[in-house]
């Protein structure tokens, strides 16, 4: 019996990385690079700023060197949740920590927020700084995946921290393969993103 289980077990492993692109030695298949997509239009915002937002520093994503890097990564939740394994012949056209700082940018820019860089802001501008806890393709099951975004935002007034917010989202992917994965993580970028707008747009930053 014992026997037959495992069998069942590996066919059910091997069906998901045939249907996933997950084989991880060498292929003479091309690569294909992957990115967010259009910033246009702007996503939907449950709870928009009731006033514009003032000039901004966002300085750049920060996160694990696994996300500093164009590779993709994803998990089998199912079989070991403790493993990122990467796909061969996918990989993002820039690193995820690049992706998610340009995407929040333009989301900000969208939302009326001047969006200024370290170098170019003058004193007393607040500075947004974004670190990226968790970004991957995770698959609950054979049969399903989704785009797992965990981000945390902090917001500094000169060297005081003015508030702090740790954002989730999970987005269901279209396809069990790369490009499904691609497709998750944009949409819950750009749920992250409006996020922010909306809880910086909640901190009353025009009254500083």
């Amino acid at each position: 019996m014992r026997i037959i289980v495992n069998r069942r077990l590996s066919s059910i492993l091997l069906a998901c990385l045939l249907l996933a692109g997950c084989a991880g030695g060498k292929s003479s298949q091309s690569t294909t690079l992957f990115d967010f997509g259009s910033a246009a239009p702007a996503a939907a915002m449950a709870d928009p700023p009731q006033a514009p937002l003032p000039a901004l520093v966002v300085t750049d994503a920060t996160g694990s060197a696994a996300l500093d890097s164009e590779r993709m990564f994803y998990r089998l939740n199912y079989a070991d949740a403790l493993q990122a394994r990467s796909y061969a012949n996918s990989r993002w056209s820039t690193s995820p920590l690049q992706m998610v700082t340009q995407r929040l940018k333009s989301r900000l820019a969208q939302a009326g927020v001047k969006v200024l860089s370290p170098s170019d802001a003058p004193v007393g501008v607040p500075i947004l700084r974004v670190e990226v806890d968790d970004f991957i393709h995770a698959f609950a099951s054979p049969a399903q995946s989704e785009g797992q975004l965990v981000l945390r935002a902090s917001l500094f007034y000169g060297h005081a921290l003015l508030d702090q917010r740790t954002f989730s989202h999970v987005t269901a992917a279209p396809t069990l393969d790369a490009a499904g994965g691609a497709r998750a993580l944009a949409a819950s970028t750009d749920a992250a993103a409006s996020g922010i707008v909306a809880w910086l747009g909640g901190l009353n930053l025009n009254t500083r």
